[in-house]
């Protein structure tokens, strides 16, 4: 029986991750796979229309595991994943990312004994209080296999003491399903639908709990995004988690007749939007690399950054939740002097083909 990978996934991010190793793999004679879901993201727009514009296949396991606290949530996970590695007992098990699904999954493979991939590896903030820091940190020191997308993530794994044999450069999994897709992206009528036209609108997304929790600094964010709403349209597709917020801050929302709030977007209308927006503002991690592969202005709307070469390199620019950095930020970049970026070396649309060869020769050796 030839060796197979368990691809573990549960929340947005990660589907655009796991969608190019599962091609490169499925185009192997020597691998097979299996795809679970851990129903981390339960909401429609939010997950399963991802799948189907990926290219994913209907998942073999779905946990529907849904949402709770952060210890309820990777506890429910960690019970129902445990049963499945269990029964199925692949040769590797392969996590994404950094939400509490990656967490669980790296958890249960480590009692199970079963070798663990984390692919984007090495990515630290080095803030402590984002969950998602504490994620990677755990999932990194468990795993055998470290798949980094860029030299800043070997450099963090090295200064940790992780043996260098674990770590290989594969470079960005989520630019290749952007490369996949940017034209027929571009094709969708996603502006036409907002009476939008390309480069004359920004786009919004907010979706970290520091961020979209408390409503005080929630509403100095929209005090940001105010100058720029005056300007040209800002189209906000709303996250779940940030519309139970927005409901306490309507008088706020009132004076910006021209933020206009959108459901969330299957990753197709989300990509034709980004793609062709003169300005993104954003405290989404992907989303920083998006823009700088797309040559997309970006501004964060956090105090630091887990990849810090969209900063260095890229278009990025840490502006925080200050309204007047935000602003002084926007003005510079709708005048033309906004900085330029290039493409960091590895995001040439060929990641998930390095994964699979890297899973190819790990596996070969684990079995002989």
């Amino acid at each position: 029986m030839r060796p197979w990978v368990l691809h573990v996934c549960g929340a947005r991010p990660n589907f655009m991750k796991v969608a190019p190793v599962w091609r490169a793999i499925a185009s192997r004679a020597e691998l097979g796979q299996k795809l679970l879901h851990t129903g981390q993201h339960y909401d429609e727009k939010m997950s399963d229309v991802f799948f189907a514009e990926l290219g994913l296949p209907v998942p073999d396991v779905a946990l529907g595991v849904g949402s709770g606290s952060h210890a309820e949530q990777t506890a429910k996970l960690m019970v129902e994943l445990e049963k499945v590695v269990a029964r199925e007992r692949p040769q590797l098990i392969s996590v994404v990312g950094d939400v509490n699904s990656t967490l669980a999954a790296a958890l249960v493979a480590a009692k199970a004994c079963i070798p663990l991939a984390h692919v984007e590896a090495g990515l630290r903030s080095f803030d402590r209080g984002m969950p998602e820091e504490v994620n990677r940190v755990v999932v990194d020191r468990l795993a055998d296999l470290l798949l980094t997308p860029s030299a800043d993530g070997d450099a963090n794994l090295r200064n940790e003491g992780v043996d260098p044999k674990r770590i290989v450069r594969v470079g960005n999994v989520m630019i290749d399903s952007l490369r996949a897709q940017l034209q027929t992206a571009q094709l969708r009528d996603a502006l036409a639908k907002l009476k939008l036209k390309p480069k004359s609108y920004a786009v919004l997304t907010l979706h970290r709990p520091a961020n979209v929790d408390d409503p005080q600094v929630l509403a100095r964010i929209l005090d940001g995004v105010r100058w720029v709403q005056s300007q040209l349209p800002v189209v906000f597709p709303v996250h779940p988690r940030t519309r139970a917020t927005l409901g306490a801050l309507a008088d706020k929302l009132g004076g910006m007749p021209n933020l206009i709030r959108v459901d969330p977007q299957g990753y197709l209308d989300f990509l034709c939007l980004t793609s062709q927006a003169r300005l993104v503002l954003t405290d989404s991690g992907g989303l920083q690399e998006e823009t700088t592969a797309l040559g997309v202005p970006c501004l964060t709307l956090r105090q630091n950054t887990e990849r810090p070469i969209t900063v260095s390199e890229g278009t990025n620019q840490l502006v925080g939740t200050d309204p007047k950095r935000i602003r002084a930020a926007a003005e510079e970049i709708l005048a033309g002097k906004g900085k330029p970026g290039r493409i960091p070396e590895g995001w040439d649309g060929r990641a998930g083909e390095r994964v699979a060869r890297t899973y190819e020769r790990f596996l070969g050796r684990a079995l002989s």
